[in-house]
């Protein structure tokens, strides 16, 4: 059976992708778990404040909360790679290329990947239509208590 054209479905621009990867809950819980592997051992408390703030960014967007999560993902996220850049450079070429700074780098880019479209789909973000959702959806029966 051959697709009618009603049944393709037109390419995703830039921004649309760039929308969904805001408004997803994976980011900010890949960009924690990097974090934790990074700095639990030997424990840094500073960097490890950023873990249950993601996390909890990561909840409310599944809880429906999709454009105020983008903005603290977005946040977090972009203090996260201000703190990890300050790190004192590595002078021999072998020590940059070892798992942990693999990791590093990847938690970095995850970071201002986060910190660019999480703060897109903050600044596009209509709330209205994210409260319509949430009471379509209305997950954990919050909206239909009657008072």
């Amino acid at each position: 059976m051959t697709p009618t054209p009603e049944d393709i479905e037109p390419p995703k621009g830039l921004l649309s992708k760039v929308t969904g990867w805001g408004s997803s809950s994976m980011p900010p819980m890949g960009l924690a778990t990097l974090i934790t592997a990074l700095h639990y051992r030997p424990f840094q408390p500073l960097p490890m404040l950023f873990t249950p703030l993601l996390v909890f960014s990561s909840y409310l967007s599944v809880a429906g909360f999709k454009i105020d999560s983008a903005g603290i993902t977005a946040a977090l996220s972009g203090m996260y790679v201000l703190l990890a850049a300050r790190r004192r450079p590595v002078h021999a070429l072998r020590q940059k290329f070892t798992a942990r700074g693999m990791v590093r780098g990847v938690a970095m880019g995850l970071g201002s990947v986060n910190c660019v479209a999480g703060g897109y789909t903050y600044a596009i973000g209509d709330r209205k239509k994210e409260e319509e959702e949430r009471k379509e959806i209305d997950r954990w029966g919050v909206y239909s208590v009657k008072d």
